[in-house]
């Protein structure tokens, strides 16, 4: 039923440019893509709410080109996953090292506490594409055909990343007192 209200809220917009079915749309996704885009960003909420908003503009101005192939959150998603990678490209082409080393100096993340802190220093440890792999599998409840449709990855690479994120976040877990109980 959820996915035939999206395609009903997709189809007023794109065809009567109906700009409160959109609203519906960002309110329905704007909570899951932060969090997805909180876990990517190890808790930087304001580049997170960055992210997520260039993400919903590029849904808006994209919607007509939505084949309804997949279903909207994956589409969604793919975008979001776009826009992430999109920023670490740009990043990389205008840092330097005293960048980076004032980036970690410097950090205006917001202060968490216990667990949420040191799950996100354990998600900081993961490849980019672990990253991802694991805060969707785990985190946004995707299926891993979903996750593959997401990355662009075969399913049994998108196994894999899990894999391995899912070992370096124990072995960081366990270094730093979680013994697993």
């Amino acid at each position: 039923m959820s996915q035939l209200n999206d395609i009903s809220l997709i189809a007023q917009v794109v065809v009567f440019h109906n700009t409160r079915a959109f609203d519906q749309l960002v309110r329905k996704y704007q909570s899951p893509v932060r969090r997805f885009f909180l876990n990517l960003t190890c808790g930087d909420s304001e580049l997170s709410d960055d992210l997520a908003q260039d993400t919903f503009i590029r849904a808006y101005t994209s919607l007509a080109s939505f084949k309804n192939l997949s279903s909207f959150s994956t589409w969604l998603y793919r975008i979001a996953y776009n826009q992430y990678y999109d920023y670490l490209r740009s990043r990389k082409e205008t840092d330097d090292l005293d960048t980076a080393r004032v980036d970690a100096q410097c950090s205006v993340r917001q202060p968490d506490t216990g667990l949420q802190s040191d799950l996100h220093r354990a998600l900081a440890t993961l490849r980019d594409i672990e990253r991802t792999c694991i805060t969707l599998f785990y985190l946004e409840d995707q299926s891993i055909d979903k996750i593959a449709s997401i990355t662009g990855c075969p399913t049994g690479t998108v196994k894999s990343h899990l894999s391995r994120a899912k070992e370096k976040m124990a072995t960081y877990l366990k270094q730093n007192g979680y013994d697993g109980k």
